[in-house]
């Protein structure tokens, strides 16, 4: 929440944050129960071919890409929001979700994606045609290097900047709320 703050109080933007479909408070079903058995047995098998979590990504985005889209109508339609550009941030599985919102989504004006790998996202990601900062952490536990360099390269747009720190993949430093929120104010006029 606190680079939600800081996008709301420094950059003057309305952030709405909301949990993917079946995590937080949210209720879980019998079949994103075998999605996520599926992903644990693929895990644990050793491969990284990245193939669980990619039918994982798509299973939840099937769900959150026309949530999220009735979402950000609905805020639009509130009188202090109105109908202005739009952000999307998000990394690892927000990355995952965010490629199909993005790619789908007209009113996104520029995103920050990043801490995923291309499994199966290429065809989506080359839909993008907006600005994006991607993310990668060069030490990343989870995402194989050649894969989360794999999906930059596959993003569609011609605006696209490629940032990459050493560390985990939890491991993103502060530094780059302040180099999102420069990218957002460039990017969605504030």
């Amino acid at each position: 929440m606190a680079r939600a703050r800081r996008f709301v109080t420094e950059g003057g933007f309305a952030v709405v944050a909301l949990d993917a479909p079946h995590h937080g408070d949210r209720p879980r079903t019998e079949e994103f129960g075998r999605v996520v058995a599926e992903l644990r047995a693929g895990m644990a098998a050793g491969g990284d071919d990245g193939a669980p979590l990619a039918a994982m990504h798509t299973f939840l985005a099937g769900q959150a890409v026309p949530e999220w889209q009735a979402v950000l109508t609905a805020v639009q339609e509130l009188d202090l929001v109105g109908a202005g550009p739009v952000g999307y941030w998000g990394l690892s599985m927000g990355c995952g979700l965010g490629i199909p919102f993005v790619a789908a989504e007209p009113r996104v004006r520029a995103a920050v994606l990043g801490l995923l790998g291309a499994y199966r996202l290429t065809g989506t990601a080359a839909r993008i045609t907006v600005p994006v900062r991607f993310l990668l952490q060069w030490d990343d536990d989870m995402v194989p290097r050649d894969q989360g360099l794999a999906l930059f390269d596959a993003l569609g747009p011609v605006v696209k900047t490629l940032s990459a720190h050493p560390g985990k993949h939890g491991e993103v430093p502060e530094s780059e709320t302040d180099e999102s929120l420069r990218f957002f104010t460039r990017h969605l006029g504030r």
